[in-house]
């Protein structure tokens, strides 16, 4: 399941590329359009501008920008830097021990594949498809 932190990632994502035109949008400004909480949303962009999709400058005329193009960005990037991971089992998580089952695990074979799909899906969108 998808929380709401990446589900409003890609809200703000979208945000920004169809208000930014190049130019920082403040965050009072995305979370008024959003309706999401000016707190809340602070700690997405956070996540955002340290995974390098955002540049957040500070002061008068501040704001948040986009890195790159929005056809440069795929759903899946800005999912797994929200989300962590998109697997559907813990074991197939980046980093995770291997399972002591994995090798006679009858179902491995079906989350692997369904991984897949969720995967191909999510890098196979990008920012300007949902523009």
């Amino acid at each position: 399941m998808i929380s709401t932190r990446g589900r409003y990632a890609l809200r703000v994502m979208i945000d920004i590329a169809e208000n930014g035109n190049g130019n920082y949008i403040r965050l009072d400004e995305i979370a008024k359009r959003q309706g999401i909480s000016e707190k809340y949303l602070e700690s997405i962009l956070v996540l955002l501008t340290r995974g390098g999709l955002l540049e957040g400058l500070r002061g008068k005329g501040g704001g948040y920008k986009l890195t790159k193009e929005p056809s440069e960005y795929t759903l899946g990037s800005i999912l797994r830097l929200t989300e962590g991971s998109l697997a559907p089992v813990a074991c197939l998580k980046e980093g995770a021990d291997t399972c002591q089952k994995s090798v006679s695990c009858k179902t491995l074979p079906v989350w692997k594949e369904y991984y897949k799909v969720i995967s191909d899906f999510f890098d196979g969108k990008t920012l300007a498809d949902l523009i």
